[in-house]
C-alpha cells in the first residue's frame, strides 16, 4: 500500500536539502513531500516550469547529489526527485534488492498526474526502462544516463571480488561522515556488493525489456565509465561498456546515442551538457 502525507508547498526564494546545501530558486514554488510504502519513506521534491520530467537516482547517490543537474533542467521543466530506500532522506529498509528499488520508483511515478519524461542515472537508468517496459502508455520518453546497458560481460568476476569488496568497504568507511545528511547512503558494503551482482544479472536480460518499449530513447554514455587509466581492469571495464552499447544500437537501432568524454560520474562532473542535451532530445 502506498501513501502520500502532507504535500508542503514551500515559496520563497531558497530551497534547502536539510545538509545545508541551497540555491537560489527564484519565482519558483517547491514542493516537499513524502511518500509511504513498503514500509519505507521516500522524500519527494517537485518543482519548476513546463513539461513534467521525474529524475531517477542510482545506487549510492541522492537526489542532494543530483541537485545541479535537478536545477538546470526546472528552467524548462517540472522535475521531480526522489531518494531511493537507504539514500538521502529516505528510510532505510530490511533489504535491499532491484526489485525493491524498483517499487520505488513504480510508487513515486503513481503520485503523478502527468505522463513525464523518464530521465535515469546508472541504476536509476535500469529502473527506468524496468518500469517502462511493464507499464506502458505512462512515460513519454526516456533519457538512459551511463546505465541499464546489456554489456556482453558481467563485471563482476570471481577474480575481482576481492577487489571490489575491498572498494566497497573503503567507499561505505568514507560515507560514515554524511551519515545524517541528505547524502547519506545506509547501505553495507557487503548490500552494496550483493546489488552490483544482481546488477550484472540483470543487464544480461535488459535487451528484452527494451523490445517492450514503443517510447523513444535518448542515451548519454561515458566513453570511459571505468576511468582513462590504463592499468588493472579499467580498460577492460571500458571496452566491455561500449560494446554493450555497440550491442544496443544494433538490437534497437532508433535509438539516440550520446557519447560525453568522462568516466561514470558524468552526472555530476558534466551537468550543464547532459540538461543540453535533455533539452535537445
Amino acid at each position: 500500500m502506498t501513501k502520500k502525507t502532507s504535500a508542503n508547498e514551500v515559496a520563497g526564494p531558497r530551497e534547502s536539502y536539510g545538509d545545508g546545501e541551497q540555491t537560489a530558486r527564484d519565482d519558483r514554488t517547491m514542493r516537499h513531500f513524502t511518500i509511504h510504502h513498503d514500509g519505507v519513506t521516500l522524500p519527494v521534491t517537485r518543482g519548476g516550469h513546463g513539461r513534467a520530467l521525474v529524475l531517477c537516482p542510482g545506487l549510492n547517490s541522492t537526489q542532494a547529489h543530483l541537485h545541479e543537474l535537478a536545477e538546470l533542467l526546472r528552467r524548462d521543466h517540472d522535475v521531480v526527485t526522489f531518494d531511493l530506500r537507504g539514500h538521502g532522506l529516505a528510510s532505510a529498509a530490511d533489504q535491499y534488492s532491484f526489485e525493491a528499488f524498483l517499487s520505488d520508483l513504480t510508487a513515486v511515478m503513481a503520485e503523478l498526474d502527468a505522463v513525464p519524461t523518464l530521465v535515469g542515472y546508472s541504476l536509476g537508468a535500469d529502473l527506468a526502462v524496468h518500469y517502462a517496459a511493464e507499464h506502458p502508455g505512462t512515460v513519454a520518453e526516456l533519457v538512459l544516463i551511463d546505465g541499464a546497458n546489456p554489456v556482453p560481460e558481467p563485471f563482476i568476476t570471481e577474480a575481482l571480488l576481492p577487489e571490489f569488496r575491498a572498494m566497497w568497504e573503503d567507499q561505505a568507511a568514507r560515507q560514515d561522515a554524511e551519515r545524517g545528511t541528505a547524502r547519506q547512503v545506509l547501505l553495507t558494503a557487503q548490500e552494496i556488493l550483493d546489488l552490483n551482482l544482481e546488477i550484472d544479472a540483470v543487464r544480461s536480460r535488459i535487451l528484452d525489456r527494451y523490445r517492450k518499449i514503443d517510447r523513444p530513447i535518448s542515451l548519454i554514455m561515458s566513453t570511459s565509465m571505468a576511468g582513462d587509466g590504463c592499468e588493472g581492469p579499467a580498460p577492460r571495464f571500458n571496452q566491455n561498456w561500449r560494446a554493450g552499447v555497440e550491442r544496443l544500437v544494433r538490437d534497437q537501432p532508433h535509438l539516440a546515442t550520446y557519447w560525453l568524454d568522462a568516466d561514470h560520474q558524468l552526472v555530476f562532473t558534466h551537468a550543464p551538457a547532459i540538461a543540453q542535451i535533455i533539452r535537445s532530445a
